[in-house]
């Protein structure tokens, strides 16, 4: 399958730190050309945390980008949208029961180990990391890094996303690393609040990106 480059994660806790509610952070993501669109709430899935991410699937549907939902099956099974799980979540084979076989379904991990028991698993990409020290989870795992991120590249044909620390100044050694694709949170939202700005800063990155070269817009 071919995975954008550019994996911009929605954490709702992140948004709302800096004053940002998470649909209109969403529209703001969108309208500057991502291709891909994760939601990620860790806490209790209420009517309000539910009727933003069916606002942000909405929004996803009439881009034309992917909408993802972290951990839960159930809900991107009812949002007709993709489906994000890590180590600690429902099992890869069960919650392909609940998506059914067409939904692009996407597993975290963390070690070599855990990268080479995913092979049996029937998911369409894989993610690795933290590449770099993130502060977006209260336990992290160890980080990975660059070299080993090379390594461990070798070990699997799916598409790779690269997670954790990732920001504008370290992407490039990331992709040039192996990695098809460079999950982002912390660096999607700048001071000044104008996510829109900087993800076009993401997407202008010939070698990040998802835009074709200048010379080919328009063909």
């Amino acid at each position: 399958m071919h995975f954008p480059r550019f994996y911009p994660i929605l954490d709702v806790a992140t948004a709302r730190r800096r004053g940002l509610e998470p649909a209109a952070a969403a529209a703001q993501i969108l309208d500057a050309g991502a291709r891909i669109l994760q939601f990620r709430f860790k806490g209790f899935f209420s009517r309000g945390v539910f009727a933003d991410a069916e606002k942000i699937a909405n929004a996803c549907a009439r881009a034309g980008a992917i909408f993802v939902m972290n951990d839960r099956a159930d809900l991107a099974r009812m949002l007709g949208g993709a489906l994000h799980l890590g180590q600690e979540d429902l099992p890869p084979s069960e919650a392909r029961r609940v998506l059914g076989r067409e939904a692009i379904l996407g597993y975290s991990t963390h070690n070599e180990a855990q990268l080479r028991a995913a092979a049996s698993e029937p998911v369409d990409y894989l993610a690795l990391g933290p590449i770099f020290g993130t502060a977006t989870k209260l336990n992290p795992d160890p980080v990975v890094g660059i070299e080993e991120l090379r390594r461990l590249r070798q070990l699997t044909e799916r598409p790779l996303v690269a997670i954790g620390g990732i920001t504008r100044e370290n992407a490039r050694a990331v992709i040039d690393a192996g990695a098809d694709s460079v999950a982002v949170i912390g660096d999607l939202f700048p001071e000044n609040g104008r996510i829109r700005d900087r993800i076009e800063e993401w997407l202008d990155r010939a070698a990040i990106g998802d835009r074709p070269p200048p010379s080919q817009a328009g063909l």
